[in-house]
């Protein structure tokens, strides 16, 4: 199995959070709506940095970080919140309320299927770490969908060394540059089996029409316990087993030439780009970007 480059990039982005010495202690909360109502799977970053976890099923969390440090909570149907913890560890999220023009509710007919998306069933997977990581992918508007204007269903494809884990997915609205906010209220959390996986989820009940300026569909990663799954790799330098902490599912990626991927990572949004280098390569990822294996499945 070739996990090379996208292992290169998890032990890399892992190594940063090593290189200075910096005092840290477990910052403790949990994060409620403003009817004190516990929200679970909230994304949580410390802004800037590479810390970040999920809150459990009833809203608690634990956080390696100091108390000072402004924390970024994401979740659907809430307002990203930037804020320190206080004593009493209470993070409050305001309900969102936006205005979605491009989402309509129509009769559909579903007598048309079309998959767009190009992503493949390979053998190179992208690890979570210890990270809430969001990978996203861009599907552009084009005039061949104009006859099926339904998003029906999204595939992606998993590598999971566990079995049932679970993991989150996001749909935004494209605003030109960035994902944008969620063209759904709720949470669409799905299970995935171990090995390697077509995952295929039906979304037609909320009636999606592809938007004018494009789709984000995000697959966001979970740090919650059920999920945990340690990986296990042999260090170059010194010949030694090390075991790493991740989180399952691992997710297949493709290589592609455009840049119409994107990582929510430190608190906001970053769009992936082309590293172009001079010294030529056989392997698939020479002047390329790792890309989410997902596709859609339109319908009329």
């Amino acid at each position: 199995m070739k996990l090379f480059f996208a292992l290169f990039s998890f032990l890399s982005l892992s190594a940063q959070t090593t290189q200075g010495i910096v005092q840290r202690n477990e910052v403790k909360g949990f994060v409620i709506d403003e009817n004190n109502q516990p929200i679970p799977y909230v994304n949580i970053w410390v802004e800037n940095e590479n810390i970040g976890t999920t809150s459990d099923d009833k809203g608690f969390f634990t956080i390696n970080t100091s108390e000072d440090k402004i924390l970024v909570f994401s979740s659907v149907g809430f307002e990203v919140k930037k804020t320190t913890i206080q004593n009493d560890g209470k993070v409050i999220l305001k309900e969102a309320i936006y205005k979605l023009d491009e989402v309509l509710i129509s009769k559909r007919k579903q007598e048309k299927e079309i998959e767009i998306g190009d992503a493949q069933r390979i053998h190179h997977r992208q690890l979570s770490g210890d990270k809430p990581w969001i990978y996203g992918k861009l599907f552009e508007q084009d005039t061949i969908y104009k006859k099926t204007p339904f998003i029906k269903k999204i595939v992606f494809y998993s590598d999971s060394d566990k079995k049932g884990a679970k993991l989150k997915i996001r749909i935004f609205e494209f605003n030109d540059s960035i994902p944008g906010n969620d063209l759904i209220e709720e949470d669409l959390i799905v299970t995935v089996n171990k090995g390697m996986k077509r995952n295929v989820i039906d979304v037609s009940k909320y009636n999606l029409l592809f938007p004018e300026k494009g789709i984000v569909i995000g697959l966001e990663w979970m740090i919650i316990q059920e999920n945990r799954a340690d990986f296990e790799y042999k260090d170059p330098k010194t010949k030694k087993l090390v075991k790493q902490e991740d989180y399952a599912p691992s997710l297949v990626v493709n290589y592609s030439v455009k840049e119409n991927a994107f990582t929510y990572s430190k608190g906001k949004w970053h769009r992936s780009k082309v590293f172009l280098t001079e010294k030529k390569s056989k392997e698939p990822w020479y002047n390329k970007i790792m890309m989410p294996a997902i596709n859609l499945i339109l319908t009329n």
